[in-house]
């Protein structure tokens, strides 16, 4: 079996990194005890995490398509994309294989907010900020507000197999024996330790449980894309846009 490639390094936090505090109107409230989307193709691609530990990048391509979809409509990210991106972005040199290492989330979305996510005939900028790994109402009032939720996971060897991923299923489930990875939180079936929660990776859609995302979890990040969300998409987060713009533009100023 072949298996597909990771690429998400040890969670960091940078000084004065945009937070998503559960102070936040749109962290605080409660949030919606199932999200079901169904009905919506976010239409996932693999972007090149099949061959390069580009899922840093990966993530962000589909986030864009995610927030596209949930508008009705869908943007087209290459590989070639999210690979320039990805070489942009972390250091990554195609002519220099020791080179693909992957990418810290932090840095890699610190990048594409001073830099943007460059697209065949257009350039994208998101704001984003970061929530704690362990606030599981905050990461769902994510999904429901951001369109996914941007994480870094564990992945241990028993992920390897097909099917649902659950603490339960055979093999090795030491968090992060098999390496880290970048992937999205697209909706969830309710809030149970079984209920299922869609995960956008490797160009599909996979399930897994709440409670192995509770086990395999490193980091939770929100990212918006003012150029693809309406004005009426921005009431999602209140008035917590308005603050996340600003915390992104002192963060960037240094």
């Amino acid at each position: 079996m072949t298996l597909p490639q990771l690429g998400a390094l040890p969670a960091q936090v940078r000084p004065g990194q945009p937070r998503l505090a559960p102070s936040l109107r749109m962290m605080a409230r409660q949030a919606p005890p199932r999200l079901l989307r169904d009905h919506i193709d976010p239409a996932p691609l693999m972007l090149g995490n099949d061959t390069l530990g580009d899922c840093t990048s990966a993530g962000l391509g589909n986030h864009i398509r995610a927030t596209a979809a949930l508008g009705g409509f869908q943007v087209g990210v290459r590989t070639a994309d999210a690979i320039q991106f990805y070489e942009r972005s972390t250091g990554y040199t195609p002519a220099d294989p020791s080179t693909d290492q992957g990418g810290i989330e932090s840095d890699v979305l610190t990048y594409a907010s001073r830099n943007g996510y460059a697209l065949e005939n257009e350039t994208l900028f998101p704001i984003w900020g970061t929530a704690e790994p362990d606030d599981f109402n905050g990461m769902r009032n994510i999904m429901a507000s951001m369109g996914a939720a941007y994480l870094g996971v564990q992945l241990a060897i028993a992920d390897q197999g097909d099917g649902v991923l659950d603490t339960t299923t055979p093999g090795d489930q030491t968090p992060g024996s098999w390496g880290g990875h970048c992937l999205l939180a697209w909706g969830y079936t309710g809030t149970a330790d079984t209920d299922l929660v869609s995960l956008l990776t490797w160009g599909t859609i996979r399930q897994a449980t709440w409670r192995w995302v509770r086990s395999r979890i490193m980091e939770c990040h929100g990212v918006a894309w003012r150029q693809l969300v309406p004005a009426s998409g921005m009431t999602l987060m209140g008035g917590d846009w308005g603050a996340l713009v600003e915390a992104n533009r002192e963060y960037l100023a240094g």
